[in-house]
């Protein structure tokens, strides 16, 4: 089947990634163009008495400056942004390990580097006791490694070994670039749309008077399209949130097989997700604009354990249970009657 292949999964989340992208770029573009062909509509389908030297909304202001702040604002956020999800975590670059588990934790990341064909990435410790990982950067180049003191102190070495190949699988599929870029683009559609409400607003409450007779300004097509460009940004920070969503909870069932693939163990990894799971508590040092980048939800919410409908729009994670018995299948680790587990 083309969905078992690995190589295939890759080829076509990279075609998804410049889809989402694209498709990121056009609302901004609808955002700023579809105001001025409101303000346009409006301006030049004036009543009979209006003076005449009335404004005339002839060039895209609007758009341009829209499209120059988000590009600018996606480009910082671009840039910057890995280094920013480091600083708020609290972590701290690993550069001459002291602990016996940093060493093994050098070893290990230095050991799945050379099994992926990627440069041994930066890593990091998160001063955290809750046992997670996450992986960020612009590119395979420029990538980063956490783990949380937590997961140094929980796991042996086969277990860390499966974590670090899964957060090496991110870099190698390119998940990485594009969570780093979909988390700033999503930051400036939740800025333009604040923006541009309060612009609305503002300039609503000033048109309340108005010139006496005449045709109506802009007529039923300025009617339908300022509702539909209204809608647009209401939504905008909703909807670019869930597709962030969705696109994480696909890439982890990715990455999984992934670091099976790098490990030849993936009954290793599986142990590790399990301990991983029981951990008392939420990660605090992690935040929950970075959750999506972990190994497992860091915030510690209920609907990440479920499946469904809602679960698939909201949850940051796949449940565990079925990421588990994914990789115990891989290892072929089945029950007596034949059937993988429901829950290990």
């Amino acid at each position: 089947m083309s969905d078992a292949n690995l190589f295939a999964q890759q080829r076509a989340n990279r075609r998804r990634s410049a889809i989402l992208v694209t498709l990121f770029l056009l609302f901004f573009a609808w955002i700023g163009f579809g105001g001025d062909l409101i303000f346009y509509l409006q301006t030049t389908n004036l009543p009979d008495d209006a003076p005449r030297d009335s404004y005339r909304h002839l060039i895209p202001w609007f758009g341009i400056c829209a499209t120059l702040l988000a590009s600018g604002m996606a480009w910082w956020g671009w840039k910057r942004g890995p280094k920013e999800i480091l600083w708020a975590t609290g972590a701290w670059e690993l550069i001459e390990p002291s602990r016996p588990e940093e060493k093994v934790l050098v070893n290990v990341i230095e050991e799945m580097a050379i099994a992926s064909g990627l440069p041994r990435p930066t890593i990091w410790i998160v001063p955290d006791n809750d046992p997670n990982a996450f992986a960020t950067g612009t590119d395979i180049a420029q990538a980063h490694v956490a783990v949380t003191e937590g997961l140094l102190d929980t796991l042996n070495r086969e277990e860390l070994q499966g974590v670090v190949a899964h957060e090496m699988a991110h870099i190698r599929n390119y998940d990485v670039k594009l969570m780093t870029l979909l988390a700033a683009l999503v930051g400036v559609m939740a800025l333009i749309a604040d923006g541009t409400r309060r612009f609305l607003w503002f300039g609503g409450g000033r048109r309340s008077g108005g010139g006496g007779g005449g045709k109506k300004s802009g007529g039923p097509l300025v009617a339908i399209l300022l509702i539909a460009w209204v809608f647009s940004i209401l939504l905008a920070p909703i909807v670019s949130r869930l597709l962030a969503l969705g696109v994480s909870r696909k890439r982890e069932f990715l990455a999984d097989a992934t670091a099976a693939q790098f490990t030849r163990n993936p009954s290793a990894l599986a142990t590790a997700l399990r301990k991983v799971e029981d951990a008392s508590g939420p990660t605090k040092a992690i935040k929950k604009g970075t959750a999506h980048l972990c190994i497992a939800d860091p915030v510690g919410r209920r609907l990440t354990h479920k499946e469904g409908r809602v679960a698939n729009l909201l949850a940051t994670h796949p449940p565990m249970a079925v990421r588990i018995a994914r990789l115990r299948a891989m290892a072929y680790q089945y029950d007596k009657t034949g059937e993988i587990p429901e829950a290990v």
